[in-house]
């Protein structure tokens, strides 16, 4: 059935096509264009080259030259690609050539269309696919700067750049020395000792209060609930510099600054914020229906809790344990005001290490703590989706 409201495919007009291609040409010329110094030509060359292969591939070739269409244009890619950058040339040559040879006769043959329901006008297809290009260059955008680290974690050298030997793929100019160091020299090995023992007690604080925080504020009869919740996030929305100065002179009076307790305390109050978050939106759709049954069966309100509301709202609380987790093992302004040097967690070391070593060990680090960050979040997105399913809200 869902195939019958589906647009037809029917080739589109030459001049509408020669234009999608010369503007996403334009887009592709800006970038080349500014690395070699010359925006405009680049604009210029790149659009027009587009809008004349689109005119060959559609008007003089047409359809059934489709594949041979596509796989000339990835050879051409590769060519010109090797000539002008060499092996990094080559892999991006050929990269755009099969994307161009691809995106002609989806624009060509409104192949854009075919997912699309019939009644949309140009302006909502057009606003369908930007809305999805912005997401893509936002994506792209913060995704970049992660990106670039990694292989250059894997530098032989010194240096924070990328080598010639590392641009033309070189085995030679990659190794693993700075994660050697990373795990062998003992400032790294402590400060990751450090950030181990501070962090599991810091989340484990921030769950336990975080937790019983969300169920109380949960409650409908509890006066103020806005006002002390806004009191209890306000770790996650005050500049965390601020945090860290009123943290200092208060630890101060009370002889915690540069103790492990201090610096635990001050992770679980950053922590605490997140925790209320996740665990209060599980609890919008928990049925509070089977707590008041399980208080007719008799049931106290310890043994309510951990049998009956505990195992239903438990991925939110690990899910806002596991940011927890990950908001105390990277911080490192409110350590820089509270710790000391025995107690260096592993974000102040790298902090060190630009400031006054400039070490490239730095890069394995952060290499290993996005590895860290990203199975974290992958567990947050399970467990998400299995609450949702719990509480009815996605289908199984």
């Amino acid at each position: 059935m869902s195939e019958a409201i589906l647009t037809p495919i029917e080739k589109k007009p030459i001049g509408f096509t020669m234009g999608v291609l010369a503007a996403a040409g334009a887009v592709v010329g800006l970038f080349l264009g500014t690395s070699q110094g010359s925006v405009l030509m680049g604009i210029v060359i790149a659009a027009a080259l587009m809008a004349g292969l689109a005119f060959v591939a559609m008007q003089v070739l047409d359809e059934p030259m489709e594949k041979p269409v596509r796989w000339g244009l990835i050879g051409v890619g590769l060519v010109a690609g090797f000539l002008f950058n060499d092996v990094p040339g080559l892999v991006m040559g050929g990269l755009f050539g099969w994307f161009f040879g691809w995106f002609i006769y989806w624009v060509g043959m409104g192949r854009y269309r075919a997912h699309l329901v019939p009644y949309l006008t140009g302006g909502q297809v057009l606003w369908h696919y930007s809305f999805r290009v912005i997401c893509g260059a936002i994506f792209i955008f913060l995704i970049t700067p992660i990106i670039v680290v990694m292989p250059l974690s894997f530098n032989a050298e010194n240096f924070f750049t990328f080598t010639p030997g590392m641009l033309r793929f070189d085995p030679e100019a990659y190794s693993l020395k700075h994660y050697r160091d990373f795990l062998t020299n003992p400032e790294w090995t402590s400060a990751v000792k450090n950030s181990l023992m501070i962090a599991p007690v810091a989340t484990f604080i921030s769950v336990s209060l975080g937790t019983l925080a969300a169920i109380g504020l949960s409650q409908s009869h509890v006066p103020g609930k806005r006002a002390i919740m806004a009191i209890l996030i306000s770790p996650m929305i005050v500049p965390l510099i601020i945090s860290a100065t009123g943290m200092y002179f208060f630890y101060s009076k009370i002889g915690l600054v540069g103790t492990y307790w201090g610096i635990v305390l001050a992770h679980a109050v950053l922590g605490i914020p997140f925790v209320i978050i996740t665990v209060t939106a599980t609890l919008v759709g928990f049925d509070r229906s089977l707590t008041r049954a399980a208080a007719n069966m008799g049931a106290n309100p310890v043994t309510t809790f951990f049998k009956v509301q505990m195992p239903l709202i438990l991925p939110g609380v690990i899910s806002g344990g596991l940011f927890a987790f990950i908001t105390s093992f990277d911080e490192v302004v409110v350590v820089l005001f509270i710790g000391s040097a025995e107690l260096q967690t592993l974000p102040w070391q790298m902090f060190t290490g630009l400031r006054e070593q400039i070490s490239p060990t730095i890069l394995a680090a952060a290499t290993i703590l996005v590895a860290i960050s990203i199975c974290l979040l992958t567990a947050v997105e399970i467990l998400r989706r299995r609450s949702e399913k719990l509480r009815g809200m996605s289908p199984g």
